[in-house]
């Protein structure tokens, strides 16, 4: 590991993942929209996520064209981008999370267009000052480093690179040459929002993935319930849910489509139970 990727950003998230693993758990990864279904809610859900059990947050940057995302965070970018979430007002939130006192590390997600139109270098000093400690960059891969990964890198925010099923051993070390914080393995093709069907499947890549690097490793994609986080926790370092959380929101919102006094809990309550399940894997396993 070079000094770079033990800087400020790389150094939270890998003591998280340490603090987990020091409790023979996996660490419990929760992505919400930024800006979902307003910046007012949307800011309440991410305050009360530590509480919850969230131990790592993936905060989604909304996009006018989500290319790897299913219909549920694809409705909710839109119902952030129609409230008026901007890529500055998100690092403004992360601001006001960190000013609050909150240490559980933040890594932004989404597309490039956004920080290319904000800037790069202004980005990345932007992003380190509000306290942002990686960014997962789904439509940049690694023949692109140049652009942001390797800028990211230099100015201490990590750079999480997503692996899938047809990320094959000769495709694996370019995917993890500069990859940092840890690695997002997709449990299965297409876009976000699935169902997992093969979940032996999954711990064999995990396995094949952690031959190749020292880096923890997240699965993602299709985990929905505590059953499934528990499935998934027993053979990964990480469990990743957002597809589940995003509708959460939806399903709490009026007619109008405007938050209730159920819109924050419904989240929460639904982390809580997540990371019960992967509990429950840590103590089948002890």
């Amino acid at each position: 590991m070079t000094d770079i990727q033990t800087a400020t950003g790389q150094a939270r998230i890998q003591a998280r993942f340490q603090a987990c693993a020091a409790e023979g758990r996996a660490a419990l990864v929760t992505f919400v929209t930024a800006g979902d279904p307003d910046l007012a809610t949307s800011a309440a859900i991410l305050t009360a996520l530590p509480a919850a059990g969230a131990d790592i947050i993936e905060l989604g940057v909304p996009f006018t064209d989500p290319m790897a995302d299913g219909i549920p965070v694809q409705l909710a970018g839109q119902r952030a981008l129609k409230a008026g979430q901007t890529l500055k007002k998100t690092l403004a939130m992360v601001a006001e999370f960190r000013g609050a006192g909150h240490d559980t590390p933040i890594v932004l997600m989404g597309y490039y267009n956004p920080i290319y139109v904000y800037g790069v270098e202004r980005f990345l000093q932007d992003a380190r000052e509000a306290g942002v400690d990686g960014l997962i960059v789904v439509d940049l891969p690694p023949e692109e480093d140049s652009e942001l990964c390797l800028p990211a890198l230099a100015a201490g925010v990590s750079f999480i690179r997503l692996a899938t099923p047809t990320t094959d051993d000769r495709r694996l070390p370019k995917v993890l040459q500069n990859t940092s914080g840890f690695v997002y393995y997709v449990s299965m093709t297409g876009v976000t929002g699935g169902a997992i069907t093969n979940y032996d499947a999954v711990g064999d890549a995990v396995a094949r993935i952690k031959r190749h690097t020292d880096l923890p490793v997240a699965v993602g994609f299709g985990v929905k319930t505590a059953q499934d986080a528990e499935t998934i926790a027993r053979g990964a370092d990480g469990v990743v849910v957002g597809s589940a959380l995003v509708e959460r929101v939806r399903l709490s919102l009026d007619a109008e489509g405007k938050a209730t006094e159920k819109t924050v809990s419904a989240v929460t309550s639904l982390v809580s139970e997540l990371a019960a399940g992967i509990r429950s894997a840590a103590k089948a396993a002890a």
